[in-house]
């Protein structure tokens, strides 16, 4: 199924409150933009260490999520339009349950591939103003997802995402989101089985190792 990018989003580095530098406040951009392994042009990743490309280039947070984030969070001020969470794709009609890890779409002339969900952090508190909505994203697995670029190109608000290939039809983001972030102790064929998918990225694995080493 085709889904519409009804924004393509991008945002440079500005002070949060706790002085920490991050660029999650996105704008949409207009006209065709150029997305490349380093992600959409012009948008700034200031922490390295924990997003960015090659297999975190492109950042999709489920546009329908932002009803229940207001409803949770008494509408956060910073939840203004597309963007707000960080996000460069501005998506309806998808989530974490539709996507799996490997999964290829075309956008544009460019093809992307689903490579991890993300994992939420304080950045998202401190620039929504609220406690409490990363635990209530890790219990929900409203997490979004994150996209490497196979094949550079140029897109535009109101082009399409259109699937291609699909990837690791067991694995949906969601599922690898609560296996790897959710806290208890995980299945360790499963944590394995994560690790070994083709496509899956260096960064989950990573986590993997991290969170869940073999005993």
């Amino acid at each position: 199924m085709s889904l519409t990018v009804e924004a393509i989003c991008a945002g440079r580095a500005a002070l949060l409150p706790g002085d920490k530098r991050s660029a999650i406040a996105k704008s949409p951009l207009e006209g065709p933009v150029e997305i490349g392994p380093r992600g959409v042009a012009g948008d700034e990743q200031v922490d390295r260490k924990h997003h960015g490309f090659p297999a975190m280039a492109v950042h999709l947070y489920p546009a329908d999520h932002y009803a229940w984030l207001k409803q949770q969070f008494d509408a956060p001020s910073a939840l203004a339009g597309p963007g707000s969470m960080g996000e460069n794709l501005f998506v309806h009609g998808v989530d974490e349950t539709a996507v799996c890890i490997g999964d290829r779409f075309r956008l544009g002339t460019a093809i992307i591939e689903v490579s991890q969900p993300r994992q939420p952090c304080a950045t998202i508190e401190r620039h929504l103003g609220r406690k409490g909505i990363v635990k209530a994203i890790v219990e929900s697995g409203r997490c979004g997802m994150f996209f490497r670029v196979i094949e550079p190109g140029l897109a535009q608000a109101g082009d399409t995402l259109d699937p291609m290939e699909q990837g690791a039809p067991d694995w949906t983001v969601r599922r690898a989101f609560h296996l790897v972030y959710a806290g208890g102790k995980p299945d360790r064929a499963e944590l394995e089985e994560l690790a070994s998918l083709p496509r899956v990225s260096d960064r989950l694995v990573h986590d993997i190792r991290r969170k869940h080493p073999a005993t």
